[in-house]
């Protein structure tokens, strides 16, 4: 019976070692957090490996990652993968036809991403950008012009309608008529500009007055009628901008972005007992097994010991 006892003993005492000895060197790689010291000597292997040499550990993650799983090629190979681009091609389309079946109004749609201040601000806004530039037009000196111009071509062609080419030429009216157009253009056009500049701010004032109230009361529906070829493009226009985004944008975001320094400064704020969870949690199953593979190493030395 002593003979068994002894023989059993050696392997259960070597599993236990195997046990405990793994079970220490994995909680010594996260403890203790912070260096320890007796008398102002500091205690070897305080503190743990991974908080001794977390800056070094951050750094190399962060470049791991930054090199090899965020790289410029992986992200444009994700990005622009077929999956990727039928997706958003997808998603456009879904929206095309949820607003083409969409009996809110403009303003109704739009206060869904808006208070009702911003959308205000918006509409004065564009109100206001629009009149500017009608105002421009307007006040453009070659608008005078072409208006001057079309008007004696138009008044030209009406004479000679009404009293016929052969009795304005035989009348010698054409020919003045001619000699006149010059300084009647100049004359009109002025007059026209000097108009403008007078009143191109209340004409575009008037132009876009209960405009924009009018559009904001239409169904949203009522306002992609007769629209549909535009809508239809839109798939392949979001479509190629995205991928104009990625093959021109996305090397220079990833240089602003520097993912590796995110990382690293990231995993640096950390707290160190926060690491020590996500990491136990990830490697749970894996760290169990390097215990009890020492237990079991432990198990068969012990073994071997009992037989030598």
């Amino acid at each position: 019976m002593t003979f068994q006892i002894t023989y059993l003993l050696g392997p259960l005492v070597g599993g236990v070692i195997g046990y405990v000895t793994n079970e220490i060197a994995i909680r010594m790689l996260f403890r203790p957090h912070r260096a320890k010291y007796i008398f102002g000597i500091h205690v070897p292997f305080t503190p743990g490996i991974i908080p001794k040499e977390r800056g070094r550990i951050a750094a190399a993650v962060g470049q791991a990652i930054s090199e090899n799983l965020m790289n410029r090629d992986v992200l444009e190979r994700t990005l622009l993968s077929d999956e990727m681009v039928n997706r958003l091609g997808d998603s456009v389309d879904r929206m095309v036809a949820r607003q083409q079946a969409n009996g809110e109004t403009l303003e109704q749609l739009l206060r869904h991403y808006l208070t009702r201040d911003e959308l205000q601000a918006v509409v004065e806004q564009t109100s206001h950008g629009l009149a500017t530039l009608i105002e421009k037009k307007l006040n453009d000196e070659r608008l005078g012009q072409t208006i001057a111009r079309q008007a004696m071509a138009a008044a030209r062609e009406k004479m000679h309608h009404t009293m016929g080419g052969i009795l304005t030429d035989a009348l010698g009216i054409n020919k003045m008529v001619e000699q006149l157009t010059g300084p009647a253009e100049q004359l009109l056009a002025r007059h026209i500009n000097d108009i403008m500049a007078h009143h191109a701010a209340d004409m575009a004032a008037s132009m876009l007055d209960g405009e924009a109230a009018h559009l904001l009361s239409q169904p949203v529906c009522q306002l992609l009628k007769g629209h549909e070829e535009q809508l239809a493009n839109l798939r392949p226009t979001a479509v190629g901008l995205y991928r104009t985004v990625i093959n021109e944008r996305l090397p220079r975001m990833l240089a602003a972005l520097d993912i590796s320094r995110v990382i690293e400064n990231r995993i640096n704020e950390m707290d160190m007992m926060e690491q020590e969870h996500i990491i136990l949690d990830v490697m749970k199953k894996e760290l169990r097994a390097v215990v009890w593979l020492g237990a079991l190493l432990g198990f068969v030395i012990g073994i071997v010991n009992a037989l030598c």
